[in-house]
């Protein structure tokens, strides 16, 4: 990772040589890859908002906390996601510092909420599932407070680059912002140490500490539903199922640009191509856009609304299943004595 130039008028991102770190036709590669993740983020997160708000059906704990998600989704993907798709076709961050510094911590802030919110999720289906404090029931409020504390949290963290501790600076090709990973003074690396533990770490401990019992729950109350064909604990395991794969995603997302982070941290004097750096950025950002997809594929409820709603009225998967029941009568129609 190279210094940045960064001025009121005008922000290149320069090599160490003054070169700029991709050619013209490369910019626009990426900021095409990143249309193609961004459109679609936009336009299914704003759908999980907007069919939530319209139907009272959707309005439980885990569909609080899924919308939470997709609100701070929908803000990654309307400011990174955006920006970078306009930088990237300009070449260069064209914002000035300032407008580096709000991308940063905004992108920042609806990130980590993000995670937080994954980790409540986890949460929650642990409570509902396992039970650890006996009845007690995940109700509304329990969700509400729980969002609530994902953007404290993200807040609080991400506060302080603006009044000192830590900044926020250009990565990759210089197209975008984030805190700086890369700044060796010690009080610039203190802060991203303790941004790490708190706004990393910790969620990924508490998503892995919920989801290795919510597992072994499951796996024994599995054996029990084969015996005993219990449909309650069928249910729930796809409902877990949905949200593994949600982490599974996420973290798949996320890891590298963590990791690279981390590398940078430790090993200061490590070279890093800023194309090379570049590819976590696009991952982390580009996981915007697969939790919807999801949550809307593998969640009825939110199935049953969203996708008439983005077909208009349609829902070909409604279509499908009307058809193979009107077939399966016509047969056994078919194959009844007269």
């Amino acid at each position: 990772m190279h210094p940045s130039v960064l001025s009121p008028n005008a922000s290149f991102y320069l090599g160490p040589h003054g070169e700029p770190p991709l050619s013209r036709t490369g910019f626009i590669i990426l900021s095409i890859i990143m249309a193609i993740f961004t459109g679609p983020a936009i336009i299914f997160n704003g759908t999980v908002i907007i069919v939530s708000l319209m139907h009272k059906q959707l309005r439980q704990p885990l569909n609080y906390a899924l919308v939470n998600m997709a609100v701070a989704d929908l803000g990654t993907a309307m400011t990174g996601g955006v920006l970078s798709v306009v930088n990237n076709a300009q070449g260069y961050f064209s914002l000035g510092r300032t407008g580096c510094v709000m991308e940063g911590f905004a992108v920042s802030l609806f990130g980590i909420t993000s995670l937080c919110t994954v980790a409540l999720i986890a949460v929650e289906r642990m409570f509902v599932v396992c039970k650890p404090l006996g009845q007690i029931i995940f109700q509304k409020k329990h969700a509400v407070g729980g969002i609530a504390l994902s953007w404290l949290w993200s807040l609080t963290w991400n506060l302080p680059p603006l009044f000192g501790w830590g900044r926020y600076e250009l990565e990759g090709v210089g197209t975008s912002c984030a805190p700086d990973w890369h700044n060796r003074d010690p009080h610039n690396v203190s802060y991203i140490l303790a941004y790490f533990a708190v706004c990393f770490a910790v969620p990924f401990a508490i998503i892995l500490a919920s989801y290795t019992k919510l597992m072994w729950t499951l796996h024994r109350v599995s054996k029990m539903a084969c015996l005993e064909g219990g449909a309650v604990a069928k249910g729930e395991m796809k409902v877990a199922s949905m949200v593994v794969l949600m982490v599974v995603t996420f973290l798949i997302s996320w890891m590298p640009y963590a990791s690279l982070a981390m590398l940078v941290v430790y090993n200061p004097d490590v070279e890093i191509n800023p194309l090379v750096g570049t590819v976590p950025v696009y991952l982390a950002k580009s996981s915007t856009v697969y939790n919807p997809i999801i949550y809307i594929y593998l969640n009825k409820q939110f199935r049953k609304y969203a996708v008439p709603f983005l077909l208009c009225g349609r829902d070909p998967l409604l279509e499908d299943e009307d058809e193979t029941t009107t077939t399966v009568e016509i047969s056994t129609n078919k194959v009844s004595p007269a």
